[in-house]
């Protein structure tokens, strides 16, 4: 195949995946009960003015009329507006978006630097200490859920220890947030030379990123670790070590070869992080993409709920492309006419 099919084919299922998604995310949100017109007026509304504001929102209409007026909406590049912010949808996500990106990409370099080192090492020697205690951490971070593994952190470093700062958000209180460039207070901090509000906003960090970190790092090792010890058995490696080379330069050939498989799982917890990141969110108050997709659905913020929706899966779908760029870059045999 050559490069050029797989990527067109992603191109050309963008749109009819993104209309899959969306279709099928507006009717779960219907079915959710609750009635965004009374929530916005207050318990003291009286049904006239339910029923009078229903029929401005379009809520009275039948459900196929609502979401082809939402998808006519869509193609114009307007999410609406949400009605606890009172703001465009695609405002407020512009703002909550780098948050959750910042999260995510720094648990996942964090994850990576646990799993791929430590599946290499356990896959080269699989009956060695390192693989037992691959074994260990594998099964123990596996089974424990992220929110679980986030209290606990809070609970030694913050309330135990007090190394950490208190799990309220993306600053202290006490810090300005450096003026927004990119919408990270890290990066934006750094290009500010700001050294004081780039260690504040780190500090803020350590923790939320540890907790993904830690649980992301499982399918990375197990993806690692069985992607080499199968080609321990391979040609390659036995010719390397047939012509005496350095434990350490055949383990960097066995790394090269087993990148694309590793690539591949990174993309795909990428795009599940992306809205997958909730409960993490809600435990820090980070106040990123899932922790307003959490208070919308809860609100029955229809419009916050389903950008919400729309924005992260174009997202993931964007990421599943690149997956596939940096596979074909990574192995040759893909890009074999």
């Amino acid at each position: 195949m050559t490069v050029l099919g797989p990527i067109l084919f992603r191109l050309i299922a963008f749109v009819p995946q993104l209309l899959g998604v969306v279709l099928v995310s507006f009717l779960l949100l219907k079915l959710i009960p609750g009635d965004p017109a009374p929530m916005m007026l207050g318990p003291l509304a009286t049904t006239e003015a339910i029923a009078k504001l229903r029929a401005e929102l379009g809520l009275d209409q039948a459900l196929p009329v609502q979401l082809w007026q939402y998808l006519v909406r869509l193609a114009h590049g307007d999410l609406g507006r949400s009605w606890q912010t009172t703001n465009p949808v695609l405002t407020d996500l512009a703002i909550r978006i780098p948050a959750t990106l910042e999260l995510v990409t720094l648990g996942l370099a964090l994850a990576l630097a646990i799993g791929v080192p430590l599946g290499l090492a356990a896959g080269r020697n699989a009956h060695g200490r390192v693989a037992r205690l691959a074994d260990g951490y594998g099964l123990g971070a596996g089974a424990m859920p992220d929110f679980w593994i986030a209290l606990l952190l809070i609970y030694v470093f913050y309330t135990l220890l007090g190394w950490a700062p208190p799990p309220l958000g993306r600053l202290d209180f006490a810090v300005l947030p450096p003026d927004r460039i990119t919408g990270s207070y890290l990066i934006d901090a750094l290009i500010a030379g700001d050294g004081a509000t780039a260690l504040a906003a780190l500090g803020q960090l350590a923790l939320p990123v540890a907790t993904l970190g830690l649980t992301s790092a499982v399918p990375i090792l197990k993806m690692t670790r069985t992607t080499v010890e199968r080609l321990q058995d391979s040609d390659f490696v036995r010719f390397a070590d047939a012509k005496g080379l350095s434990p350490a330069r055949v383990s960097a050939h066995v790394l090269r070869n087993a990148l694309p498989s590793v690539v591949t799982v990174v993309g795909t917890l990428y795009g599940t992080l992306l809205g997958g990141a909730v409960l993490i969110e809600v435990v820090f108050s980070w106040g990123g993409a899932g922790q307003y997709a959490v208070s919308a659905v809860l609100n029955a913020d229809i419009n916050a709920a389903l950008g919400f929706v729309v924005v992260t899966a174009a997202l993931s779908l964007a990421v599943h492309l690149a997956v596939d760029l940096i596979s074909f870059a990574l192995d040759p045999r893909l890009r074999l006419t």
